[in-house]
């Protein structure tokens, strides 16, 4: 017997339509309209993503909002060719980067344990920081996505680009580190390719 999505719509804690909108019907989106993306979207984004739990809370990811032309110009030389055309029509593009000095905001983020700080301290801890910021940012890169969807837009995140090259261009005298650049807005024509498929329940899970 197959089981459906249907199936499964009591054991939802939102409706149905919400579920669609933050995941079943979610789609990454090729082409943009021009329809403006707000500096107040951009802050409600901001303030669903940054609730997400980080380790130890540390939230690394820093975000870069691209907006000016000339910003864009300087972005989209540093893209792989086949992001560059939905890099240009997306009417806002967030740079996600980590700050590899995370450690040195223990005071602000695990203000009741801020002496953790020393295990991350000198150069000999640089990988680890290294790490730890990594896998965290990208973890609150995941939170970043879904808070686009709730806010009513769609996100195209991308891993095509010059990464040492975004950093030149800027973050240049900061310890951040790109990782990822996300087009955000209103779908556009053509804006979906077929939906790829998923891995089944009895395929990505196992009970043990």
């Amino acid at each position: 017997m197959t089981t459906t999505i249907s199936d499964f719509e009591q054991e939802l804690a939102i409706d149905p339509a919400t579920a669609d909108v933050l995941f079943r019907e979610a789609r990454t989106a090729n082409t943009f309209t021009d329809e403006p993306v707000s500096e107040e979207t951009a802050q409600a984004i901001y303030d669903l993503m940054k609730m997400g739990p980080t380790m130890m809370n540390n939230q690394p990811m820093r975000i870069t909002w691209v907006r000016s032309e000339a910003a864009r110009e300087r972005l989209v030389d540093r893209m792989a060719e086949g992001n560059r055309a939905k890099t240009l029509s997306a009417p806002l593009v967030a740079v996600l980067s980590f700050d590899t000095e995370w450690h040195e905001h223990f005071a602000t983020f695990l203000p009741h344990a801020a002496d953790r700080k020393a295990a991350f301290d000198g150069e000999d801890q640089a990988a680890a920081r290294s790490h730890v910021g990594n896998s965290n940012a990208h973890l609150q890169a995941g939170y970043f996505i879904m808070a686009v969807r709730a806010v009513g837009l769609h996100a195209g995140p991308m891993g095509g680009f010059d990464a040492a090259g975004v950093d030149e261009d800027f973050h240049a005298g900061t310890t951040q580190k790109t990782f990822m650049v996300v087009n955000i807005g209103k779908p556009g024509e053509n804006a979906w390719r077929p939906r790829l498929p998923r891995f089944d329940y009895q395929t990505a899970t196992t009970t043990i």
